[in-house]
């Protein structure tokens, strides 16, 4: 049986030491995906590539399962309000906390990244085409281009979370 105590670890801030830094870093970490999910590049193959997860990304490998999933809930109200598609918060802010889950069992970010996208996704296609009433071959593309986006960022945050975390915690 799990006790509360444990249970409530799962909904941790990670290791971060509470002070100015930590907090003002956090804090824009949460209003990062605001103004990156503004942002995206179109490529040759049809797709956009996102930047918004990369806030939430690292919120969720610095500040734990909390961190992302305020960053990934909060950071997607924007997001959410302009596509008139209140579900975008509901399926960030998993994707964060499961970024946040993962990162804590001292995954590597690529394979915290990618279980928690697939762990995002049956919400994602369900709420887009079903609550939201998008079209299946846009799902389609929006599956492709944010598994794609977030296998990059995936990829950057492997390569500088370490050095962040020491600079930050």
């Amino acid at each position: 049986m799990v006790s509360f105590s444990h249970a409530l670890r799962a909904f941790s801030f990670g290791q971060a030491a509470w002070n100015i830094k930590t907090v003002s870093i956090f804090v824009f970490l949460i209003a990062l995906p605001e103004v990156l999910g503004m942002a995206n590049i179109a490529t040759l193959w049809g797709f956009r590539i996102h930047f918004f997860q990369i806030a939430v990304i690292f919120a969720g490998l610095l500040y734990g399962s909390l961190g992302g999933l305020i960053s990934g809930s909060v950071g997607s109200i924007y997001s959410a309000i302009l596509m008139h598609n209140p579900y975008i918060i509901v399926g960030n802010a998993l994707f964060g906390f499961f970024v946040g889950i993962f990162g804590q069992k001292k995954m590597s970010p690529i394979l915290a990244v990618v279980l928690a996208y697939a762990i995002q996704l049956p919400w994602l296609i369900v709420s887009d085409i079903y609550f939201a009433g998008l079209p299946t071959p846009f799902v389609k593309g929006l599956v492709i281009a944010l598994g794609i986006s977030n296998l990059l960022w995936a990829i950057g945050t492997q390569i500088f979370v370490k050095p962040l975390k020491k600079i930050l915690l």
